[in-house]
């Protein structure tokens, strides 16, 4: 029983293993928590004005919004998070670049899938400069009302987080093109790049439904 036992410890402890949380995306999200409080601060502005500014006023301020365009615009933000997390499980299958035709999405790695991502962040960066155009030549900037202000300040700063995001996906990019192998670090970078791009989706389908849709 002794003898047994004995010979049946040592195998037992060799199969024993501690799987340590990576610290890269540990970090991330503790930063990304430090960012909730930041979008929470311009939340509680947001509605501080809205408080305080007459509801007549607060409505012809922002019945110059444009829903439609802002809803298609928000559409394809929300939609890019699936095209990164595609590039992310590319990524976690070590498969930087695709395998076949280009018309052959089944194929595509991370390069495609994350190039995609961010030719539709440009597009919602391009269309929220293209509403502010609009919007500023109605009348509306971030000085003519306290609305305009809070209005500008809050999309604005999430389009600044979007803009840091596509900057991310420029980094991710080139160090996978530049890397002789395709490994952890890599897949790494595109995991921990995908928290933030999926952090700053979030925030926006929250800003979109405050902004534009709650009455």
């Amino acid at each position: 029983m002794s003898t047994t036992a004995t010979a049946a410890a040592p195998t037992a402890h060799q199969h024993v293993s501690v799987n340590r949380p990576n610290p890269v995306s540990v970090g991330t999200i503790v930063w990304l928590a430090s960012e909730l409080m930041f979008f929470a601060g311009l939340f509680a502005m947001y509605f501080t004005v809205r408080s305080v500014m007459p509801t007549e006023e607060w409505a012809t301020q922002s019945g110059k919004l444009n829903l439609t365009f802002a809803f298609i615009n928000s559409t394809v933000l929300v939609l890019s998070s699936v095209t990164c997390q595609m590039g992310v499980w590319a990524a976690e299958k070590f498969q930087p670049s695709r395998t076949g035709s280009i018309f052959n999405v089944r194929g595509w790695g991370m390069h495609e899938w994350m190039t995609l991502t961010y030719l539709m962040g440009a597009f919602f960066i391009a269309g929220q400069i293209f509403e502010y155009a609009e919007l500023v030549h109605e009348g509306l900037t971030i000085s003519s009302s306290p609305y305009g202000s809070v209005f500008y300040l809050t999309t604005g700063f999430h389009g600044l987080h979007v803009v840091g995001g596509l900057v991310a996906f420029l980094f991710l990019l080139g160090r996978s093109f530049a890397a002789r192998r395709f490994g952890h670090h890599e897949a790494t970078t595109a995991i921990v790049t995908s928290y933030y791009w999926h952090f700053v989706d979030v925030v926006w389908i929250a800003l979109f439904c405050v902004i534009y849709l709650l009455k």
